[in-house]
């Protein structure tokens, strides 16, 4: 029987080509889809997922005062009490949440890596990373510790054992106890881990945020009841305190500064579902988007359920043509079960077709779909072929059973008698279907459009600043100490080189942050504005304005002692008619812990340097000498057009000489630094574009096969309306209109969920465009124009038959 019923498929695949293509290719562009989004979301949630530790282990985040800021960093103190007075709190961690980029030496070899974590003695309790060699405990207990990634540790190594020997990391000696290996994916991935993180300048001070900060909780203990306890650690120990010494009740206190909320997010859920921190990096490996894997998510199922109403329009649109095989079949005997299996065995024989096939475009499509979302995922995993089996399952119930049901319910004497073609059965339905994928071409349509505009305006808005011929170069001094020193020796050096126009610095970068925050209150308003420390020509040399008062200048010796500027948005934050000569106390002390005291001498007109998501910061700036933080990482030198390869070479020859030969000479235009914030609004206009290509083709054949089917049902009906003497446009116009009224219907359908949708979307951005009806009429254009041409292709050549042939038995 089955062999039987695969020789009339076979014989039904050869009679209709291209009804057949259209339905294994509709069906695998849809499961395509779905797999991509698999590996998306399994490799997002898989974080972490390999850690003992996961269910215990919290990161700690701390929201700021009235400001509201949160920061994934904390105090040494404030960690340490915790440990101390909380007895829940099995262990905690002290650790960078970044990655540090430095040489790394065995004696003559080295390596320039990009992952390098500095942390406490406790990380490999937090992260317990398989260990190859070795101390298996207390890896590293002592402050000269490092532990290797194995893969780095053959690179430095070679074939030595690497257990013992001695590796130069930042001008200190470290010795090497262990080799890990890393286990993926995770939220900290590191090559090296290096001890020593905590100063010893930190130990007592609790406004120092300056660590990331883990805890450990005991098996079964209330992570809310620890929160809480935290929480009053640091009403104990800073608000009660901090009342008392200004002279204020705790009430007063609370009111002008506000307190410090403690947040634990667990480890396990992290990476998706962790609170984001104001400087927008939790882990060295970053955070999860959520919303971004929503909508992946949502576009592919999107897609694979057009994908199905599609291939069920083409089954039904082609059934006439099996009608009286079904008739025949059942005069026979063969029962409505039997007719029902053996249409969802070839359902089943096309979806097998079609995930092979998605499984080809995923495979050959991987690498850019790597590229798009900066992963490295693969086509394995007992997980991913588990979700496949579903979803062939899935696909063959929801594809097969209504077209066979639907078949084998064909009145078999009527079939018989050749009135079948007359009939109604499931036309509604079909409409329906097809009104339904109308609605999502134009949800997608409207969304492509949206989205290519939000970031067209991010790329064309005046940033404040202009960086087209800056270039960005990191300064590896290894004293930092003296890197203001050497700084500005350095800039004397580098504007003598010919095509070199102008040379400064300033804590920061563009596109990312400052390197520093500090809070102060003026006028019963406490404010937390970044600090910019930076050269005197920095302004100038980025086009940034001032707008009231002037510019720092050597010409006046105070602006290295007590002059401050200020940009637009703090000034409006502290309520200032008149900032210039205004005097502000900071939040900044010497060592007698007096604060110091600022005179306004400028407003800066404000520019956006932590991208267009965000609003624009309040800053502060002062000069790289006021107070010699040598916060500052990077030399920015602004470089003529012309001869522009012979300048950076010259710049590398420095670089390499008097600088730091270690490192290679490395450089960034300021401008194309700065894209990188909205690198991923851009990966989402392409997929949407990408996406709207795909559902566009599909759409194009579900409209092709209903078209098909309504107006082959209506040959004989042309037929008599040519011999009564209708002309060829009126036959197109009477063809043609219902499918006009199913694209305004689902054209309708359709710009709600897109409206609210992508409402939702621009709401992560500060700065971004509202939404007009244009979008929505080019959607509505594009849509009828795409109906038309379809179905008056069909409809032409419809009116073209051959009249005698279809009246001749009437």
């Amino acid at each position: 029987m089955i062999f039987n019923w695969f020789k009339i498929f076979i014989y039904h695949l050869k009679q209709n080509k291209l009804f057949s293509f259209l339905n294994v290719l509709g069906l695998s562009i849809g499961i395509a889809s779905v797999i991509f989004a698999i590996l998306y979301w399994n490799n997002e949630h898989a974080y972490d997922q390999w850690n003992p530790e996961k269910e215990n282990s919290f990161q700690v985040l701390n929201k700021i005062g009235i400001t509201g800021d949160t920061w994934a960093s904390s105090s040494v103190p404030f960690g340490n009490t915790c440990k101390a007075t909380i007895p829940e709190i099995e262990n905690i961690c002290f650790m960078n949440i970044w990655y540090d980029q430095e040489i790394v030496k065995y004696q003559d070899k080295k390596i320039l890596d990009k992952k390098i974590f500095y942390t406490d003695e406790n990380f490999f309790e937090f992260f317990p990373f398989e260990i190859l060699k070795g101390a298996k405990k207390n890896i590293l207990k002592e402050k000269n510790s490092v532990a290797i990634a194995e893969d780095q540790a053959k690179l430095l190594f070679k074939d030595e054992d690497p257990i013992g020997k001695s590796v130069q990391y930042n001008n200190k000696t470290y010795i090497v106890r262990s080799v890990y290996r890393i286990s993926k994916p995770s939220s900290v991935e590191p090559n090296f881990v290096f001890n020593g993180i905590v100063r010893e300048g930190d130990i007592n001070s609790w406004g120092n945020f300056n660590y990331g900060l883990m805890i450990k909780i005991k098996p079964g203990a209330d992570p809310v009841l620890v929160q809480k306890k935290m929480q009053h650690v640091n009403f104990v120990n800073r608000t009660l305190k901090e009342a008392k010494e200004s002279g204020k009740t705790t009430a007063e206190y609370i009111k002008e500064f506000g307190e410090i909320t403690v947040i634990l997010d667990q480890l396990k859920t992290a990476r998706l579902n962790g609170t984001k921190s104001s400087g927008n990096q939790n882990f060295p490996e970053g955070a999860g988007n959520l919303k971004l894997l929503y909508i992946m998510g949502g576009l592919s199922i999107l897609i694979l359920v057009l994908s199905l109403v599609n291939y069920v329009n083409l089954a039904t649109a082609s059934a006439i043509k099996r009608a009286k095989e079904v008739g025949v079949r059942k005069i026979v005997g063969a029962s409505k079960k039997q007719i029902v299996l053996q249409f969802i065995f070839e359902t089943a024989i096309i979806v097998t077709l079609a995930i092979l096939f998605a499984l080809a475009i995923v495979e050959l499509s991987l690498p850019y779909y790597n590229t798009f979302l900066n992963k490295t995922l693969t086509l394995n995993g007992s997980e991913f072929y588990l979700q496949l089996i579903l979803i062939f399952g899935l696909v063959i119930i929801l594809a097969g059973f209504f077209p066979a049901i639907y078949i084998s319910n064909f009145e078999t004497l009527k079939v018989l008698k050749g009135n079948f073609s007359r009939s109604k059965s499931g036309i509604w339905i079909r409409n329906s279907m097809l009104i339904f994928q109308f609605g999502i071409a134009a949800f997608f349509i409207i969304g492509a459009l949206i989205v290519n505009s939000q970031v067209n305006y991010m790329m064309n808005k005046d940033l404040g600043f202009t960086g087209d011929q800056v270039i960005s170069i990191p300064f590896n001094k290894p004293d930092r100490i003296r890197r203001t020193e050497q700084y500005l020796t350095a800039k004397q050096e580098i504007s003598k080189i010919s095509g070199v126009v102008d040379v400064s610095t300033f804590a920061g970068t563009f596109g990312g942050s400052t390197n520093s925050s500090s809070g102060f209150t003026h006028n019963g308003i406490f404010v937390q504005p970044r600090n910019v420390e930076m050269d005197f020509n920095f302004l100038k040399m980025m086009n940034i304005k001032i707008v009231e008062g002037r510019d720092f200048s050597p010409k006046y010796a105070s602006d290295t002692i007590n002059s401050m500027l200020m940009n637009e948005t703090l000034v409006k934050a502290l309520g200032l008619k008149k900032p210039i000569n205004t005097i502000i106390t900071s939040g900044w002390s010497m060592g007698d812990g007096e604060n110091l005291k600022f005179k306004i001498v400028g407003v800066v007109k404000d520019f956006h340097i932590t991208g267009l998501q965000s609003k624009v910061p309040p800053m502060v700036f002062i000069n790289l000498k006021t107070l010699e933080w040598n916060n500052f990482n990077n030399v920015y030198v602004k470089v003529s057009p012309n001869n522009l390869s012979e300048t950076l070479e010259k710049l590398k020859a420095y670089w390499e000489k008097n600088v730091n030969a270690d490192y290679p000479f490395e450089y960034e235009f300021v401008n194309k630094g700065f894209a990188k914030t909205y690198a991923e609004q851009i990966k989402q206009k392409n997929l949407f574009f990408i996406l709207n290509l795909v559902v566009i083709i599909i759409a194009i054949f579900g409209l092709f096969a209903l078209a098909s089917f309504s107006m082959e049902r209506r040959l004989k009906e042309i037929a008599i309306r040519k011999t009564l003497g209708a002309e060829t446009d009126i036959l197109l116009k009477e063809l043609s209109k219902q499918y006009i009224v199913f694209c305004l219907i689902g054209f309708g359908i359709g710009i709600v969920p897109a409206y609210i949708l992508l409402q939702k979307w621009l709401e992560d951005f500060a700065f971004r465009i509202g939404i007009s009806t244009l979008p929505f009429g080019i959607a509505l254009i594009s849509l009828l124009v795409l109906t038309l041409v379809i179905v008056l292709t069909k409809a032409f050549q419809v009116t073209k038959i051959d009249v005698l042939k279809y009246l001749k038995y009437e």
